[in-house]
């Protein structure tokens, strides 16, 4: 057994000091200004603690991932959706397809709370949480060829739970796919620059697939110098196009850039993997890594002090303007992916497993990018944190509560304790070159707004305006990953079901039903985003709250899974590490369904909203912010829609952990009932590093191989 030297000592001995020491600060602070870097401090030195020791105890203790043992990356490679890709790529694709709206979005929602409760969730519950789920799905996975979450359902728990497992996590993710896409047609509505810059990246990410497979295969530094180069020229050609007589034809309207988008997602999942998806996302993990290391880096040099409250009111009250309902247990529904997210596990499910060179990389792909997409979360928590609270919450709240002039904005959140006068709402505006900010819901505006904030400290005030448009592209950007991998994990999905009817579907790369499952999958997402661009009562107010329950009832049926294979696989004693997790996942999820069913307060509740409008049409009355009887219609079917989909995908998750217990005890008590679906040890011929940096062993091992490594 290896011992640590005093060197290793002393350094994670400071590491956990600086991380206690921003702890404390956030949670003893009371009426003092605090500094947004204790909130840095805190998460940084605890993703170190949690990955250098927690994961790398579950990964060799309890997973015991095998190097010698092939990955289907490597046994059933066919260049189209299974491929052996180089770790560093392979890291950029997940953290890229992973790290989506949600942790953008959620915690800037999230900070109508107060910045404590976020913080504290999104930093404990990615350690014990998130990283851990979207880990050991992966490994799972990819010891059973690359077996979709709902396929893996059905073949360990059982017909039953596995059937209502695989039509929840369908349903979840057109819905989560659907509301991915409506945060980039608003970001991108009436943007020139974004546009531009955006649909430049699908050409450069073509070129870079070409380079690495056909023109320089290996060759992933030259590739990504080519890559980074060509990226930062779009940006800059952004704000050219934007100022030139061309600005019109990449002005779209949000109803042009749905059928773009849907479009776009049809043809991303049909083509090979190495072509498009994976070189593209690979591309915009430099953008966001980049941006969001910067973004920690000018909050320790700027030291921006957090002008929301710790803990607000409207955290007991539940009567907040930016989403209705009380901090438990809406806190953890709305910040969602960026600590524990079930579309995460289709990913791990999905693309990863065809991708994956060795089991002993699921560490530093499936851990390792969670913690990067939590820091994601933090960064957007801060942003949220270090404006005007008065204008947070002009920016946020719907025009139907604060109005649409600054006077009466101002008016409604000075009466919320929170003043801004209406000079400061229209100076914010003019700051940013925007005519105004008012109700700019979806979090993506608030997120700029901060970061230019951050980032003009450090560079100067003029260039304000750079840096807000400069992070409304980056958060499209952020967002459009995660939607193309989306769509394919989709497709593959939906693939699995249809093959327990059609044996040629179980093919997932069989070009009929490749084309006619995607084209499917499109079509059910682009429904739900073409309702969100036209609801009255704000797309991302009405359908954030079922995406953040729909998220985390898939991560339900993740865990659920997970705890059911550790159990079947001998690993009794560990199941905690997966168990614990989906009981406080259970409880808080199931509690926000049942309050968006059956609540009598027409804010929270799905059908008491309906209700309340239904009356209203009966009556021959419109309610604001509807300003039709079409509108007042739209608002009672899509209210519908959402609480018989809320009630359903909840029974369905019932279902799957009864399903998972009853097979758990089961196991326990008659071990030679139970059978694993784990595909058959081959040993691999490749050589690669488990971590990002290779170990000296490593490098003598690749030194006296003889096998390609792949790409």
């Amino acid at each position: 057994m290896r011992t640590a030297n005093v060197r290793t000592i002393v350094i994670w001995t400071l590491v956990a000091l600086v991380g206690a020491a921003g702890w404390a600060v956030l949670a003893l602070a009371r009426g003092e200004d605090v500094s947004a870097a204790w909130m840095v401090a805190a998460a940084l030195g605890s993703y170190a603690i949690g990955y250098r020791f927690y994961a790398k105890f579950i990964a060799h203790k309890v997973l015991k991932v095998d190097g010698t043992r092939a990955t289907p990356a490597e046994r059933l490679d066919n260049g189209i959706d299974f491929h052996p890709t180089d770790r560093r790529v392979l890291l950029g694709h997940h953290f890229a397809a992973i790290a989506g709206a949600g942790p953008l979005v959620g915690p800037v929602l999230a900070a109508q709370m107060g910045y404590l409760p976020g913080t504290i969730w999104i930093i404990a519950g990615v350690i014990f949480a998130g990283a851990v789920q979207d880990m050991v799905v992966l490994f799972f996975s990819t010891r059973r060829d690359g077996r979709s979450l709902g396929q893996m359902a059905r073949e360990e728990i059982g017909p039953f739970g596995g059937a209502a497992a695989l039509i929840a996590a369908f349903a979840i993710m057109i819905i989560l796919l659907g509301v991915l896409a409506l945060v980039i047609v608003n970001a991108l509505a009436a943007s020139p620059w974004g546009t531009f810059s955006i649909a430049m990246t699908i050409p450069i990410a073509l070129l870079m697939g070409f380079y690495l497979r056909v023109l320089r295969p290996g060759r992933v530094a030259e590739v990504s110098l080519i890559g980074v180069g060509l990226l930062l020229l779009a940006l800059v050609a952004g704000r050219w196009v934007a100022e030139s007589s061309w600005a019109a034809t990449f002005t779209l309207a949000p109803s042009t850039l749905v059928v773009w988008l849907v479009a776009y997602g049809f043809i991303a999942s049909i083509l090979p993997v190495w072509m498009l998806l994976a070189p593209r996302d690979y591309l915009s993990t430099f953008m966001k890594i980049g941006t969001i290391a910067l973004l920690a880096l000018g909050v320790v040099i700027a030291l921006p002090t957090l002008r929301m409250d710790a803990v607000t009111d409207f955290a007991s009250r539940g009567d907040g303007p930016v989403f209705a309902g009380s901090l438990f247990p809406f806190v953890f529904i709305t910040i969602a992916c960026g600590a524990l997210s079930g579309f995460h596990a289709l990913i791990s499910s999905g693309t990863t497993p065809k991708m994956i060179q060795k089991e002993t990389q699921v560490r530093m792909i499936g851990y390792g990018s969670m913690l990067m997409e939590s820091s994601v979360a933090i960064m957007a928590l801060v942003a949220a944190s270090i404006i005007d609270p008065g204008l947070y919450f002009a920016m946020n709240a719907p025009a139907g509560v604060i109005g649409t002039t600054v006077d009466n904005a101002s008016q409604v959140v000075t009466g919320w304790g929170y003043s801004i006068s209406p000079a400061d709402l229209a100076q914010a505006a003019k700051n940013v070159e925007e005519s105004s900010l008012l109700s700019r819901t979806g979090g993506a505006p608030t997120l700029a707004v901060g970061v230019s904030e951050i980032f003009s400290k450090v560079t100067g005030g003029s260039l304000r305006a750079f840096w807000y448009h400069f992070a409304i592209m980056f958060e499209a950007l952020f967002i459009l990953t995660a939607l193309d991998a989306g769509t394919r994990v989709g497709r593959f999905m939906l693939q699995d079901m249809l093959g327990n009817v059609y044996r040629p579907f179980k093919n997932i790369s069989w070009k009929p039903g490749l084309v006619l499952t995607s084209a499917l999958v499109c079509a059910l997402w682009g429904y739900f985003l073409w309702v969100g661009v036209h609801e009255p009562l704000g797309g991302i107010n009405q359908l954030f709250p079922i995406f953040g329950i729909s998220n985390q009832l898939l991560a339900a049926v993740a865990l659920a899974v997970c705890t059911t294979l550790l159990v079947k696989s001998g690993r009794l004693k560990w199941a905690w590490i997966t168990g614990v997790p989906l009981a406080w996942d259970a409880t808080v999820t199931l509690t926000a369904s049942f309050q968006k069913v059956f609540s009598s307060d027409p804010k929270v509740g799905f059908f008491k909203q309906r209700s309340v409008f239904q009356d209203a049409i009966d009556d021959g009355k419109v309610l604001p912010p509807a300003k039709s009887m079409d509108d007042m219609h739209t608002v009672v079917t899509n209210s519908t829609v959402d609480g018989i989909l809320t009630a359903v995908l909840a029974l369905l998750i019932v279902v799957v952990i009864a399903d998972a217990l009853r097979v758990c005890v089961r196991h326990v008590r008659r071990p030679a009932l139970s059978t694993l679906s784990e595909a058959p040890y081959v040993e691999s011929r490749i050589v690669a590093p488990a971590g990002l940096v290779p170990t000296r062993a490593e490098k003598e091992e690749a030194r006296d191989a003889v096998a390609p490594t792949g790409v």
